[in-house]
C-alpha cells in the first residue's frame, strides 16, 4: 500500500505562488507515474499534471500549461507541484496521485488533498 500526504497550500493572493508537496511513504514510487488533480467547489475533479517514473515527461493541463510545475525527488519519494502566477479559478483542493501501473490515467492511490485559495 502506498500512502500519499499532501501539504503546502493556504491562502495567497493572485498572482502569488505556491509550492505544494506530495510524500508517498509505505512503498517507494520511484517507478510509478505520478499526478496531480484538482476539485474546485460545485465542479468535478479536473487533471492538472502528470510526472513518468523518470521525470523527463511532464504532461499538463492546456488551461495550466506554462504557470504550473510538476516535479519529483525520487531519493525523497516525495511529488512537487510548483503554481505561478495564482488566479482566483484556481482556488480548489489539490490532490495528488499514484499510477503505478503507468498507463497516465489510472490512479490507484489517492492523497486526502490540500486546500488551495487564491484571492483578488
Amino acid at each position: 500500500q502506498v500512502q500519499l500526504v499532501e501539504s503546502g497550500g493556504g491562502l495567497v493572493q493572485a498572482g502569488g505562488s505556491l509550492r505544494l508537496s506530495c510524500a508517498a511513504s509505505g512503498r517507494t514510487v520511484s517507478f510509478y507515474t505520478m499526478g496531480w488533480f484538482r476539485q474546485a467547489p460545485g465542479k468535478e475533479r479536473e487533471f492538472v499534471a502528470r510526472i513518468s517514473w523518470g521525470g523527463r515527461t511532464p504532461y499538463y493541463s492546456d488551461s495550466l500549461k506554462g504557470r504550473f510545475t510538476i516535479s519529483r525527488d525520487n531519493a525523497k519519494n516525495t511529488l512537487y507541484l510548483q503554481m505561478n502566477r495564482l488566479k482566483p479559478e484556481d482556488t480548489a483542493v489539490y490532490y495528488c496521485a499514484a499510477d503505478p501501473r503507468n498507463t497516465g490515467s489510472q490512479y490507484d492511490y489517492w492523497g486526502q488533498g490540500t486546500q488551495v485559495t487564491v484571492s483578488s
